[in-house]
């Protein structure tokens, strides 16, 4: 009898390997063939260690043209009809609108759409982004619904988006990648002062990084003695990346330093009391939150989704408006009391320890999966199509 399979749909190899390893950990304790069709850069290795296949398909995430997305649609559908997984997981929102188009093209009834925050468009509060929103809704829930789809979300505020009820059937809420605990040990805080601060992310503007040296260098002139470490690299992929002369200028401000992208965001973790993260939204549930609160650090964050699902005021961490004075405001309090950015950062662990590990994560993907394996389509639905 052959294997029941799933087949992984995302981008890129390294966001797989940042954030979805577990999953695919998962798939293969319950016997599952796992395939994973992405663009290969550098991590091919890291995926076929948990036993899945690696199919290289490119896709550049920033690309507009029709011939290449139609290119795309006809390659991963000509993959999807070659390998007939029992499930189809696609991850994030351009893979979804693409795979979810490629699954009913090639009969593929059981689908999961993973929506990993709504990034550029769940930022924007304008016009554009409230539009953008709509027509996301309409796709999503209109011609690439269906039976079998199930929908994969990181906070409760994502699925009403979409019009969906945070407590419908068809609606698992997870907390977001996961960390393990045990790569993650507890270390005691640095000596304060200063208040050692770091932001741990990729440089964008969608994630408040200039609100952070703002408040930095706010705070500093109202005689907070704090400091502000970046850690991260620009995304050459996104339109909103912040460039590398803007990243390399707020470096030679005093009291904030720009140190580029790191590996061992433990060791980042282990020098610094606060976990920062500006968010001006779009998050699903930000995997430096969750690293941060595993080390037992302080978080400090926006009042935006997932940010604010993960982080309650006043327990783990502060949660501010994404505005520069009241991140300075919260750094100015902080910074005068040691003990609370220790009380926080202790609560801030116990939070992941409580729902929010990757074997969380894995046993409620687990329940999704088998869920969906023990459904039959409906009478008349030869593929399953809708």
């Amino acid at each position: 009898m052959t294997a029941r399979s799933v087949l992984f749909l995302i981008t890129e190899d390294w966001f797989f390997v940042s954030h979805f390893l577990p999953m695919a950990r998962k798939a293969r304790e319950m016997g599952l063939d796992v395939t994973v069709v992405t663009r290969v850069r550098a991590h091919r290795a890291e995926i076929e260690a948990t036993g899945a296949r690696v199919i290289a398909l490119d896709a550049e995430r920033r690309s507009l043209n029709p011939f290449a997305v139609l290119r795309y649609l006809r390659t991963l559908t000509g993959i999807l009809r070659d390998e007939r997984p029992d499930i189809l997981h696609c991850i994030a929102l351009r893979v979804i609108l693409l795979g979810g188009l490629a699954a009913r093209f090639a009969k593929i009834r059981n689908r999961v759409y993973a929506v990993t925050g709504f990034g550029f468009f769940g930022a924007r509060r304008d016009v554009v982004g409230r539009l953008a929103r709509l027509g996301l809704s309409a796709v999503l829930r209109g011609p690439l619904d269906g039976e079998g789809t199930r929908y994969l979300f990181e906070n409760e505020d994502d699925p009403r988006v979409l019009g969906l009820s945070p407590t419908d059937p068809r609606v698992v809420i997870v907390g977001g990648a996961g960390v393990d605990p045990d790569a993650y040990p507890v270390t005691p805080m640095p000596a304060q002062p200063p208040l050692r601060v770091a932001v741990v992310a990729r440089m964008l503007w969608s994630k408040g990084i200039d609100l952070a040296v703002e408040a930095v260098r706010r705070a500093r002139v109202a005689g907070a003695d704090v400091t502000l470490s970046l850690y991260g690299s620009p995304d050459p992929s996104n339109p909103k990346a912040v460039p590398e002369q803007r990243l390399r200028a707020w470096g030679e401000i005093p009291g904030i330093h720009w140190h580029g992208p790191t590996r061992d965001p433990g060791a980042v973790w282990r020098d610094h009391h606060v976990c920062l993260l500006p968010s001006r939204g779009g998050e699903g549930l930000p995997r430096t939150l969750l690293e941060g609160a595993i080390c037992g650090r302080a978080l400090l964050t926006t009042d935006v989704p997932g940010c604010r699902s993960l982080v309650r005021d006043g327990t783990e961490g502060v949660v501010v408006p994404a505005e520069a004075g009241a991140l300075a405001e919260a750094l100015q309090r902080l910074a005068a009391d040691p003990a609370l950015v220790a009380r926080l950062g202790n609560a801030a662990r116990e939070r992941i320890l409580t729902g929010y590990t990757e074997r969380h994560v894995m046993d409620a993907v687990g329940r999704l999966y088998a869920g969906l394996l023990e459904e039959r389509p409906a009478a008349g639905q030869a593929g399953g199509v809708p």
